[in-house]
C-alpha cells in the first residue's frame, strides 16, 4: 500500500496529473472493487469489447465509465424510462449505450464530443447496438450546440470539460421535463474538492462553485453519490 502526504499528493496531482488520479480517485480499495463488480450486473458482451478496444486504442482510457457505473447509469435509465437523453462528453461512448437500455423504445439520445477523430469508433459501437439509429452524434462545442436541440430532455449525462459545468447546468434545466434527471460526473474530482485549491486549478474552482450551486438551486433535489469519481443525481422540480 502507498502512503502519500497532503503536500506530495497535491503536488503529484497538479504536476502528474495522468500519472496519479487512477490511482486516487478510487475511494476503495481495488478488492472491493472487484466484489462490486463481481456482484452486480453483468457486463454486456458489446461493452466488454468497446471497454477493450478504447484500452488498446484510445488516449486516456481511464475516461471511459466503465463496468460499474455503467451498470449504475444503465439502471438509473431503466427506472427512469427516458423518452429524449443527452449526453455531454461522449469519448468511446460506453456511458451513451449503458443510458440508451433503459431507453423509451421510441426515444432518441444526443450526444455532443469535440473529438473528430473519436466519430467513427463511436458509431461503429451505436451501430452495432440495438439504437444505432436512435443515437445522434453531434461535433464541436457543446455550448453551442445545446441551444440548437428543440428537445425537452427526461435524462442528461453531463461528464465533459469541468469548466463549462455550471454554464451546462444553466442551459440544460430550462429544456429538462419535470421529474427529469441530471447526472454529473467527476463531481469528487479525485479528492481535491478537500484540498487546498491552487490558484491556477480552474476546473477544482468550478467544481467546488457547482456542487455548492447543485446543492442550493431550489428547481432541483440532489444527492451526490461517491461512486466512482462522484456521481451526482438532481431531479427537476
Amino acid at each position: 500500500m502507498v502512503f502519500l502526504c497532503k503536500k506530495v499528493t497535491r503536488y503529484f496531482l497538479y504536476f502528474c496529473p495522468s500519472n496519479l488520479e487512477d490511482y486516487l480517485m478510487h475511494f476503495i480499495s481495488q478488492e472491493l472493487e472487484d466484489y462490486i463488480e463481481q456482484h452486480s450486473e453483468n457486463e454486456p458482451e458489446l461493452l466488454a469489447r468497446l471497454n477493450k478496444e478504447t484500452y488498446q486504442k484510445i488516449l486516456l482510457p481511464r475516461m471511459l465509465s466503465g463496468h460499474f457505473q455503467g451498470r449504475v447509469l444503465s439502471m438509473l435509465s431503466k427506472l427512469i424510462r427516458p423518452l429524449n437523453i443527452l449526453e455531454i462528453g461522449t469519448y468511446t461512448g460506453y456511458a451513451a449505450l449503458c443510458l440508451c437500455e433503459g431507453m423509451q423504445e421510441n426515444g432518441q439520445l444526443h450526444t455532443i464530443d469535440i473529438k473528430e477523430e473519436l466519430v467513427d469508433f463511436q458509431r461503429k459501437y451505436f451501430d452495432a447496438s440495438p439504437w444505432g439509429q436512435q443515437i445522434f452524434q453531434h461535433l464541436g462545442e457543446a455550448i453551442d450546440i445545446i441551444p440548437t436541440l428543440d428537445v425537452k430532455f427526461d435524462l442528461v449525462f453531463i461528464d465533459a470539460d469541468k469548466e463549462n459545468y455550471i454554464n451546462y447546468w444553466e442551459m440544460i434545466v430550462p429544456k429538462m421535463n419535470k421529474g427529469g434527471i441530471i447526472l454529473s460526473d467527476n463531481v469528487l474530482w479525485s479528492g481535491k474538492i478537500l484540498e487546498p485549491v491552487h490558484p491556477n486549478d480552474v476546473s477544482t474552482k468550478i467544481l467546488l462553485e457547482y456542487n455548492l450551486l447543485l446543492k442550493n438551486d431550489p428547481r432541483v433535489e440532489t444527492v451526490l453519490l461517491p461512486i466512482r469519481d462522484g456521481l451526482t443525481v438532481s431531479r427537476v422540480l
